[in-house]
C-alpha cells in the first residue's frame, strides 16, 4: 500500500527518505502531512537549535538574569521580567510544578 519516497528537507534542502513504515505509522497516528524536514534538522528544531549551532532563529537565544522571588539567588530566563509577575531561578521553578 505505501512505497518508499524521497523528500527534499526544508531546512538544509538535503534529500531523505520516506519510508513505507514511516509512512504507515503518519496514517495510524492520523498525520495529514508529510515530514518537511530529514531527521537531522528534526532533532536540531527539537533540541531549540538550528544545524549551523544557533537558536531556532539561527542565533543563540537572549538570556535575561533576575532575582528569584523564592529563594532570592539568580535566575536566568528567556524573557524580559516585567515586574508583576514572579520569577524563579530552575530549581524553584521546578519544586513548584511538583504542586
Amino acid at each position: 500500500m505505501y512505497t518508499d519516497e524521497t523528500l527534499t528537507c526544508v531546512d538544509c534542502g538535503q534529500p531523505f527518505p520516506f519510508t513505507s513504515g514511516e509512512q504507515e505509522f503518519f496514517a495510524m497516528k492520523g498525520f495529514t502531512n508529510k515530514p518537511s524536514r530529514c531527521s537531522e534538522c528534526r532533532s536540531a528544531r527539537k533540541a531549540g537549535r538550528s544545524p549551523n549551532g544557533g537558536g531556532s532563529r539561527g542565533g543563540p537565544r537572549e538570556m535575561f538574569k533576575a532575582t528569584c522571588s523564592q529563594c532570592g539567588g539568580v535566575a536566568e530566563v528567556p524573557f524580559q521580567p516585567r515586574g508583576d509577575k514572579p520569577v524563579y531561578c530552575r530549581d524553584c521553578f521546578a519544586s513548584r510544578r511538583a504542586y
